[in-house]
């Protein structure tokens, strides 16, 4: 019987983090308050009144509601964070802060707009600038700790001195601002700052999320782009055709063409104990409604526990999440004859059948590669609602994902986005040969500049960029 894992290999040091949480609060300290500890896992569709300005050009996907209690997808749905599963608390001491515990941090997604692509030859250049000008700042003693209180238009005070001070330093408050008020030009700078670093650009420091990228030093933030001029130098001369890009840190993919991005979707990748490897390869297949040939670590970790709760209360696992089961010979079993408290049922074999709940969702991306992970959607549609996304065992769910598959296929004929879109509800399994290849990359750009004098930065989540301090936090 044919196996389709996703990797879950690495990162066994940091699995007690507990991510998917992070109900951590703070620290003033610069980014050493560990991964991500100012979320606390809100969906979209809270707080989320933007200005209308330039910046409003970055799209935020609908959130939907996540799936019934008791479905959902089993990457992160069944067994380990669907709607009521039980979290992990974090291993690390919390920090006070004085910012309000109902921040919009994770109000949107800000997806920037279509235009730059990230593999571009053309960044290799900027990004050199850039490390220069960090170089700079950091040899000036680089940009002061911002307190982590609430700041919007209007307020007065010496943190307001301190929050100018920041953005004049890193370049993004330019011109006439009175240096104690957080004015209009504060509010630009600010916009300005939350779009280079992947935040909601609200303009003002209204999140723990906004506090933590301030607060990262320079010197990191120059080790970070030392690190991914590397990365750009080695990927960028062999993504100048038309190909697709999931970038870790973002929790992103394009699909580039004519050295223009056409589509962006979020997507949801790997969490620090299960990592998305890095890889180049191509996209050759498409599965519409495919089977899920469970991971064997899903098994251990997640399969088998949740098989043994059913047991308790005498239900079938298996039936209420449309699941088969097969021994090491791939002979069928029933599951009336799996002892779930025995040693046999870690060698078994499990499959989740096609259905609306399926861990793959409706179509599946295939591209060889040694780690047999894959692009896919997903039922969880409520997770592209977040800004955490690093929440997936390894494989890459994909916003919107229909749009990339008819991207991806237009050179197949009868393959129409419509077409597509009818697969969701048909439930027939077709593989599909893509007729042109179309190259991809799984890659970890965490900095970055573009020809327009921009700096970005994503979270460096995995720890992959050098440093005494890490920007892990964002």
């Amino acid at each position: 019987m044919p196996k389709f894992t996703c990797r879950l290999s690495g990162g066994a040091i940091l699995a007690a983090i507990g991510l998917a949480v992070a109900l951590l609060v703070v620290s003033v300290e610069p980014s050493s308050a560990g991964p991500f500890n100012w979320f606390k896992g809100k969906n979209q569709g809270q707080g989320q009144n933007q200005p209308p300005d330039q910046y409003n050009q970055y799209q935020a996907p609908q959130a939907q509601p996540g799936p019934p209690q008791g479905g959902g997808g089993l990457f992160g749905g069944l067994f380990g964070g669907g709607k009521g599963a039980s979290r992990t608390a974090p291993s690390h001491e919390s920090h006070a802060s004085e910012l309000p515990e109902g921040d919009p941090e994770v109000a949107m997604i800000v997806n920037p707009a279509l235009g730059l692509p990230t593999l571009s030859t053309n960044n290799i250049a900027a990004t050199k600038a850039a490390i220069e000008k960090y170089k700079a700042i950091v040899a000036q003693g680089g940009w002061p700790a911002v307190p982590a209180v609430a700041m919007k238009p209007g307020a007065r005070g010496q943190e307001i001195v301190i929050l100018h001070k920041r953005l004049e330093v890193s370049g993004d408050l330019v011109g006439m601002s009175i240096p104690d008020e957080y004015d209009a030009a504060v509010v630009a700078a600010m916009k300005k700052f939350q779009v280079r670093h992947g935040l909601p650009p609200t303009g003002v420091v209204d999140s723990k999320a906004t506090v933590e990228a301030l607060n990262v030093p320079a010197s990191v933030r120059l080790a970070q782009l030392e690190a991914n001029l590397r990365r750009l130098q080695s990927l960028a001369p062999s993504a100048a055709g038309r190909h697709v890009l999931v970038n870790v840190p973002a929790a992103q993919v394009e699909a580039v063409e004519g050295r223009q991005v056409v589509q962006r979707h979020a997507a949801v990748v790997g969490k620090i104990e299960r990592p998305t490897p890095e890889l180049s390869s191509k996209i050759s297949e498409i599965n519409f409604n495919p089977y899920w040939h469970v991971p064997r670590s899903i098994v251990h970790k997640d399969l088998v526990p949740k098989g043994r709760q059913f047991a308790q209360r005498g239900q079938d696992m298996l039936a209420a999440y449309h699941m088969e089961a097969f021994d090491q010979q791939g002979n069928p079993l029933d599951p009336r004859q799996i002892d779930w408290f025995g040693e046999a049922v870690y060698s078994y074999n499990f499959r989740q059948r096609p259905w609306e709940e399926n861990s793959l969702g409706f179509v599946k991306i295939n591209f060889a590669n040694k780690d047999a992970v894959y692009l896919h959607d997903t039922p969880l549609k409520s997770l592209f609602g977040k800004a955490i996304r690093f929440e997936s065992s390894g494989c890459v769910r994909v916003h919107n994902v229909s749009s990339l598959v008819a991207w991806i296929m237009r050179d197949n004929p009868g393959w129409s986005l419509n077409r597509i879109e009818q697969m969701k509800h048909t439930g027939e399994q077709i593989d599909v040969k893509v007729a042109n290849p179309i190259p991809i990359y799984l890659a970890y750009v965490s900095a970055w500049a573009t020809p327009d004098g921009q700096v970005h930065f994503r979270p460096d989540i995995y720890n992959h960029d050098a440093g005494a301090f890490t920007a892990s936090a964002y």
